[in-house]
């Protein structure tokens, strides 16, 4: 936690890149939603991903999952990774992207300059009964993908070059 120097307010501006499965099969996809921070006195990382995701079924299996960053010249793979689904090809082989796993055999890019692995802590999916404000209601009266649902890991390795 200690050489974590981003500003968890501003990190989830820019895109990340969400990747979870195993050397058996693996998707990715770019979210602009999460915190970091901490949780259970654990360092932890929230993401979250709707019910129509193809890296859904991967997240849903998985008892790990990574966050990457891309520097911006590489803002083409946020792109990409965020307009294209997995179900129609692979994304990763598409981009030329080198696919790596970490001791816990969690996919993961080489070309990404930042790499953060989590355990998985807690999954539960949006209810909308616990919807407040008409912010989430707005959002999901027009969100083909369905609603999200959150996982929360605990970060248990992290990687900047």
């Amino acid at each position: 936690m200690e050489d974590f120097t981003d500003n968890g307010f501003q990190w989830f501006r820019e895109a990340q890149l969400l990747a979870a499965g195993d050397k058996e099969g693996s998707n990715a996809m770019t979210i602009g939603w999460g915190g970091i921070g901490t949780l259970w006195q654990r360092p932890a990382l929230t993401v979250y991903v709707a019910e129509q995701r193809y890296t859904k079924e991967f997240m849903d299996k998985a008892a790990f999952f990574t966050v990457m960053s891309f520097d911006v010249k590489n803002s083409k793979v946020l792109n990409y990774m965020g307009t294209k689904s997995g179900r129609d090809g692979d994304k990763a082989k598409a981009l030329g992207l080198h696919t790596a796993y970490t001791a816990n055999g969690t996919p993961y890019y080489t070309e990404a300059i930042m790499v953060i692995e989590c355990k998985v802590m807690y999954v539960a999916p949006f209810d909308p009964v616990g919807f407040k404000s008409e912010v989430p209601n707005n959002m999901y009266s027009h969100f083909p993908a369905g609603i999200h649902t959150m996982y929360i890991g605990e970060v248990v390795n992290a990687w900047k070059k």
